[in-house]
């Protein structure tokens, strides 16, 4: 009756080692996370310092967040690999970044293709926009066609991976995070463009990078302990 007891008693054992292993496997690195808050944090404030002092560094920097979408696939997959079993929420949750990541594109390409594409059609029809100064203090002005505060489009969407990821992975500062997101998005609707950018910058930063350096304590962490 007693070797019974201790068989139960070691059986209990390993199944509790196993789960604490699979715990330590499957919990959220974190490297995701730092990698869109580095690039869309530094993103958003050189754009807005760009904007708000007159100056150009010489290229697009948003260009930045196109080429993090390599690293985010290689990252997926690579991750992926690492892990002995994957659950129906590792499978969502790689699904909604890589969404994430296709969609940040189509947004950016949108942003850069359609002005353009649009001075071309009505210049074809004879037509163009113009500036008009209600005062009347000075000439009206030629402007090309532009896209109206897409920056806050680009916050609703940073919200959605993030509110999902924090949901599912329990980790709270990533649900704040998305918050600030949404919050941002609101102010965004009665500010410039300009503060768009900024706005950009500190949401990949509250939402990404600060709760990515929390989950990648915490994964190593959990990796130490159950090695």
């Amino acid at each position: 009756m007693e070797q019974n007891k201790m068989s139960e008693q070691e059986s209990l054992s390993i199944i509790h080692e196993m789960i604490q292993r699979v715990k330590s496997d499957y919990h959220e690195s974190g490297t995701s996370a730092l990698l869109w808050g580095s690039v869309v944090g530094i993103a958003g404030i050189v754009s807005f310092l760009e904007r708000h002092f007159g100056f150009s560094i010489g290229f697009d920097i948003w260009l930045i967040v196109l080429l993090a979408i390599i690293p985010q696939v290689i990252i997926a997959i690579r991750e992926g690999k690492k892990k002995k079993f994957k659950s129906y929420t590792d499978i969502a949750t790689d699904a909604v970044w890589i969404t994430f990541g296709i969609t940040i594109f189509g947004l950016i390409f949108y942003g850069n293709i359609v002005p353009g594409a649009t001075e071309h059609i009505i210049s074809g029809e004879g037509w163009g926009l113009v500036k008009h100064f209600s005062s009347g203090n000075q000439p009206d002005e030629k402007i090309s066609p532009f896209i109206p505060s897409l920056g806050s489009v680009f916050l609703l969407i940073y919200a959605f991976p993030t509110l999902v990821t924090g949901i599912t992975e329990k980790c709270r500062p990533m649900v704040i995070g998305a918050v600030i997101c949404y919050i941002l998005f609101v102010i965004s609707c009665f500010t410039v463009s300009e503060y768009d950018m900024l706005f950009a910058g500190i949401a990949g930063i509250a939402a990404w990078l600060i709760p990515g350096f929390i989950l990648r304590k915490n994964y190593l962490k959990a990796r130490r302990a159950h090695v």
